[in-house]
């Protein structure tokens, strides 16, 4: 019994010698370094379940960021890594090709609509935004039309942390006002107000149909999230405004960018967004939930018109090229979670989860503190008046078992599409409980 008790505090001396060592020195995501909110330790992940040091279990209604749709520790998905880690970790792209790169193409290909069919691998989420920028500016650019260069994106709207997509963030309400100084001056749109689900008003086109007729030879591409606004405020909107969008955008000679890093991959209920408006983008970003949540790994896809414009243009090829781009290892769990994801009802999984949400967080609505509830697919937002206290807020759900990391106004939940009803449920219950409590 000596030796086991030594064991625990060897292993409470060690955690907290790491702790103190991560407090010191590791800088967290959105974190200050003065006086950060202390991270829970995670020793082990197990399907929906995040084992802490000290033993306890959360329910992860995050999905990592919203790209560990298959859970945690998944053994098709740890399989296919081990199987290619004995082949080959990494090599180049540049000058030399590979199976897995192949092979994830074939299949990104396959599943997005002509004429969608040139696939460039890239980093991440915000590399993707950086290269689909450059893809419509060099796309200009080869049809000599260099003036062609500036971005028309929505109000609420998010697409990353570098600077070509920080720059078609929400100037205002978004979280790179700092930077508003040194970035380019984009144009942005209203937010649509017509709500996912709500009958449609033409009038809430008028403004993006005033800019982009206003500045058609200014302006290089448009740049939205289809359908589902996400870090930029949870906010769903009318498919026929990306309908109108499309439409528009060919009217005028303009490019159209559809983000769906954080909608692609069944999120909203069908496999793309873009899919709820019968539309197709010139140029399509992909990330997050593309591997699974196991790797970094995006991919922008473009159509052979503009694919072979930059290619015959002055360059004579696409200026970007990631270190890592294709990492083998990367793009053979992303293979092995699309063919996951095909081979269930994913569908009929999304949408018990969106039933589910909506029925049992719809009591929140009647809580002073929370101005509104909406469910679209497997997202699940409560808004709340004010902004909440982070701090505070985490601390309790941790308490009540659950792993959520509200922001800004926003508590929020993006479960693995493999929750089961009861452990949903446990979610759903946290939300309702301490928000309950919070405003007493």
């Amino acid at each position: 019994m000596m030796a086991h008790h030594d064991t625990d505090c060897s292993e409470e001396i060690w955690m907290a010698d790491a702790l103190a060592f991560d407090r010191a020195h590791l800088w967290h995501p959105y974190a200050s370094m003065i006086d950060p909110t202390p991270p829970c330790p995670v020793v082990s992940a197990e399907g929906v379940r995040l084992k802490l040091a000290d033993g306890r279990e959360l329910i992860d209604g995050m999905a990592s960021w919203w790209a560990v749709i298959h859970g945690y520790n998944h053994p098709a998905l740890n399989r296919a890594l081990e199987e290619q880690l004995k082949r080959m970790a990494h090599v180049m792209f540049g000058g030399l090709t590979h199976e897995p790169a192949i092979a994830l193409a074939r299949r990104v290909v396959a599943l997005t609509p002509a004429p969608l069919e040139k696939v460039f691998f890239c980093d991440s989420g915000s590399v993707s935004v950086e290269v689909a920028i450059k893809m419509a500016i060099q796309y200009w650019q080869a049809r000599r039309r260099p003036g062609k260069r500036r971005l028309l994106a929505l109000r609420g709207g998010y697409h990353g942390d570098t600077f070509a997509a920080m720059s078609v963030c929400d100037p205002v309400t978004g979280m790179h006002h700092l930077f508003k100084g040194v970035l380019p001056k984009q144009l942005f749109a209203p937010r649509p107000r017509c709500r996912f689900g709500s009958p449609w008003e033409p009038s809430d086109i008028a403004e993006f149909a005033h800019l982009i007729e206003a500045h058609e030879d200014t302006l290089a591409a448009v740049i939205l999230e289809p359908i589902a606004q996400g870090a930029g405020g949870m906010w769903f909107y009318h498919p026929e405004y990306l309908r109108q969008v499309r439409t528009l955008c060919d009217a005028h000679d303009v490019l159209l960018i559809a983000d769906e890093i954080a909608t692609g991959f069944g999120r909203t209920g069908r496999l793309f967004a873009c899919e709820h408006a019968g539309i197709v983008p010139d140029i399509l970003c992909l990330g997050k939930a593309l591997t699974g949540g196991y790797l970094t790994l995006a991919a922008t896809l473009t159509t052979a018109e503009v694919a072979e414009t930059i290619s015959r243009g002055g360059a004579d090829c696409f200026m970007h090229g990631p270190t890592f781009m294709a990492n083998p290892l990367a793009c053979t769990v992303a293979a092995a979670s699309i063919d996951l994801l095909l081979g269930y009802d994913w569908p009929a999984r999304v949408r018990s989860i969106e039933s589910q949400m909506r029925t049992e967080l719809a009591p929140c609505a009647a809580l002073a503190t929370v101005r509104e509830v909406r469910v679209l697919g497997a997202i699940g937002v409560i808004e709340m008046h004010a902004p909440v206290d982070l701090r505070t807020l985490t601390t309790r759900f941790v308490e009540a078992g659950v792993w959520l990391r509200p922001f800004g106004r926003l508590v929020y939940m993006m479960p693995p599409y493999v929750i089961d009803p009861a452990d949903l449920s446990v979610l759903t219950g946290a939300v309702r409980h301490v928000l309950s409590e919070a405003g007493k």
